[in-house]
């Protein structure tokens, strides 16, 4: 299983939202994620600092490309572009990975 990590910035004021729409995050958001073999899906936040990290049960390719040609996914970052500064890969449509730098097993 390939990991993959993200991180990203909360826009000054906006934390409170960022996390009431992900308590409220679309089913079909969730749906998509899971097609996508994404699993363990985790954020964390530090002020206006936030990291993610998932595992990818097919692959990361995998993950990125169902991402990419999905209308919710580009609903959903339409949705958070007013609570989150985050670039993305133009070439994945995802976010740009972070480099592994260790792993304890």
């Amino acid at each position: 299983m390939e990991r993959f990590a993200w991180k990203g910035r909360i826009k000054p004021g906006m934390q409170a939202e960022y996390k009431r729409r992900h308590d409220e995050i679309w089913p079909e958001m969730l749906e998509l994620l899971k097609a996508a073999g994404i699993r363990n899906y985790t954020i964390w936040s530090d002020g206006s600092d936030v990291f993610g990290y998932y595992e990818c049960e097919n692959g990361v390719a995998f993950a990125e490309a169902t991402q990419a040609n999905s209308p919710v996914v580009d609903r959903w970052n339409e949705y958070m572009d007013d609570v989150l500064d985050l670039v993305m890969d133009p070439e994945t449509g995802a976010q740009p990975k972070l480099r592994l730098m260790f792993t304890m097993e």
